[in-house]
């Protein structure tokens, strides 16, 4: 079997608000075509015309070559060896970032190749041990325009989260720093209202995270934080700092009486290592941006190696949720994996992309993929919609 062509769809919602803290908004989808007419197909989440380029450049020296070129020709059943060829092969502009992010979502398309030639779902690509159910948590940030409109909102999300059935659900609680959401500005007890209010009306049964992207300016501004939602027992506080103040992250979880979490942004297990000696309690790849299932799978195998769990990101398409559901099948150190409901979402590409084999039941888990490959049916309608839309505005 032979890669013949790779086919690289920037997709935006054609309700997207540049003011939103969500990358929901936009996607890039791969499709990776061989001559034996499989099919794999990927995303990652990245700016999705930046990562178009780093797909469809051309090479101009050894160093630096475009990732489809790289493609066409090869066995598409060995993704491994060609992660590494990928990632020696545009080292000059990628390496991390990017570059590894673009790589990221061929990848994935690759082992949807791989899974659908062995006639088996990824996971079983990659483990003999079968989990009985996957716990996913609900992603819940409301698109309104004031702080207590965004309450009462992330409340009703939050109860009619639980009554479809959601064991666990994350309040993205962004007033402060350099990514508030929809230009909500809050000071930092605001966050700690809004997280109460939804607390008392879920009840103590549904584990609730608190994200605040990368908020927090100091240890103890992000600690005094961390302290006020401990009362609420929170299952982690997700990236309070500045990705790169790993000296910060090894300090606050050191104090501090919650789990922190962080990883979202991180390109390579080279990072995911660095981040890990940090003692950090939660380890959240998102694989596409580390690199592809290929590397996802290599940072779970060091957070086991030093007794963390993982709880990827996840916040993109259907395609992404299916990738994370795999990725949770062979990682049983993986206690919940991040779900964007697409009842409890704005997104369209969420709503809309793709038909979902995921079945979600009312006890609050999902039965584990059984499709081919990643089980992907992708709504062709609506891509093209997307498509158009994202040509329209931006070419």
């Amino acid at each position: 079997m032979k890669i013949v062509d790779v086919k690289t769809h920037v997709l935006l919602d054609p309700g997207y608000d540049p003011g939103a803290t969500s990358s929901s908004q936009d996607s890039v989808v791969v499709e990776v075509i061989t001559d034996e007419g499989l099919v794999g197909i990927g995303e990652t989440d990245l700016n999705a015309w930046v990562a178009r380029a780093f797909i469809e450049a051309p090479a101009t020296h050894t160093m630096d070559r475009g990732l489809a070129q790289q493609l066409i020709g090869r066995d598409p059943l060995d993704p491994e060896a060609i992660w590494e060829d990928l990632y020696v092969g545009t080292a000059m502009t990628g390496r991390r970032g990017g570059g590894v992010h673009a790589i990221g979502a061929l990848d994935i398309a690759l082992w949807d190749i791989c899974g659908q030639a062995a006639d088996k779902p990824c996971w079983q690509l990659w483990t003999d041990v079968e989990r009985e159910s996957l716990t996913p948590y609900a992603s819940l940030q409301p698109e309104v325009t004031s702080l207590d409109a965004y309450r009462d909102s992330m409340v009703a999300w939050g109860v009619r989260a639980k009554e479809l059935g959601f064991r666990a659900a994350k309040c993205e609680a962004t007033f402060s720093g350099p990514y508030v959401h929809k230009e909500l500005h809050g000071d930092d007890a605001k966050v700690v209202e809004v997280v109460t209010a939804v607390r008392e009306a879920v009840g103590p049964d549904v584990a609730l995270m608190v994200d605040v992207q990368y908020a927090f300016d100091s240890v103890d501004r992000a600690l005094r934080c961390a302290e006020a939602l401990a009362e609420l027992d929170i299952y982690f506080l997700e990236t309070p700092l500045w990705a790169d103040d790993l000296a910060g992250y090894a300090e606050l979880q050191r104090r501090s009486p919650v789990r922190i979490a962080q990883g979202e942004w991180l390109a390579t297990r080279h990072e995911f290592a660095a981040l890990i000696d940090t003692g950090i309690a939660v380890v959240q790849p998102d694989v596409g941006r580390v690199g592809g299932l290929t590397e996802a799978r290599r940072v779970c195998d060091l957070a086991a190696a030093a007794g963390r769990i993982v709880v990827p990101h996840a916040w993109k398409t259907g395609i992404s949720v299916a990738v994370a559901a795999h990725l949770a099948m062979a990682t049983p150190h993986m206690p919940f994996f991040e779900f964007l409901p697409a009842e409890l979402c704005e997104s369209r590409l969420r709503k809309e992309l793709t038909n979902d084999e995921l079945v979600f039941r009312h006890d609050g888990t999902m039965a584990p993929p059984r499709r081919p490959g990643l089980g992907i049916d992708l709504n062709r309608d609506a891509l093209e919609e997307f498509v158009a839309v994202a040509t329209a505005a931006f070419g």
